[in-house]
């Protein structure tokens, strides 16, 4: 059962762990960030767009979990979330970013269209004018203006996430992924073309679990 949306008390813990964070959000932001949530529980509810049913549990795996990684993109102009699900952290991202950064640009693909549906839906309702949703597979997305950074949240192997979206990052373009354990067998796995340039880890406030952003670019850059 879905628990009760306490719309002060998640203000709060999103306000108090954010502290915690090296990046900075305005009242509009924080309000933004809130309403994406209310919407998510309330989709959450009916088509199963993420495991994690507690708004306020929500808070600290969702929110706070893409916030953190919200310093890794500050230079970013045209970004790509794959296998963005509920939208994390793209839609994250895009709240920062339309305020922030008003002239970075993100794009969400998905295989699922209930879940780029609901992406469409919290684009329109709460004026995302930064964001582009794309319902399909990575590898036949084809677009005019290809992408500095790409983005992924526990999406699939990284081997897998370069060879599937690669041709789709700019020269010069990094890619970011989100990673819990990112151990030295899966970056191992590599394509020869592809290399890590760091591996970092991510303090999340409330989040008693490895949290790492991992960067790979091409190994001639």
């Amino acid at each position: 059962m879905a628990k009760a949306f306490d719309r002060p008390a998640l203000s709060d813990a999103l306000r108090k762990g954010a502290a915690a964070l090296p990046v900075t959000l305005s009242d509009t932001q924080f309000e933004r960030l809130l309403d994406y949530l209310a919407l998510l529980a309330k989709w959450n509810a009916v088509y199963n767009l993420t495991a994690v049913r507690d708004p306020a549990q929500m808070v600290v795996q969702h929110l706070l979990d893409s916030l953190a990684a919200v310093p890794a993109f500050v230079s970013a102009t045209r970004v790509l979330d794959v296998g963005s699900g509920g939208g994390l952290p793209g839609m994250v991202l895009a709240i920062w970013a339309q305020e922030a950064r008003p002239d970075m640009r993100i794009a969400m693909i998905d295989t699922v269209s209930k879940k780029t549906a609901f992406l469409t839906q919290v684009k329109a309702e709460l004026g995302l004018s930064n964001v582009t949703v794309h319902t399909g597979r990575v590898e036949a997305l084809q677009v005019g203006q290809p992408f500095d950074v790409i983005t992924s949240r526990a999406f699939a192997d990284l081997s897998d996430f370069v060879n599937w979206s690669g041709h789709l990052l700019a020269e010069g373009g990094r890619f970011i992924a989100m990673k819990g354990i990112a151990g030295s067998d899966e970056t191992g796995r590599l394509p020869a073309e592809w290399r890590v340039l760091e591996k970092t880890p991510l303090a999340v406030p409330g989040l008693d679990a490895e949290r790492h952003l991992v960067v790979i670019a091409r190994a001639g850059e």
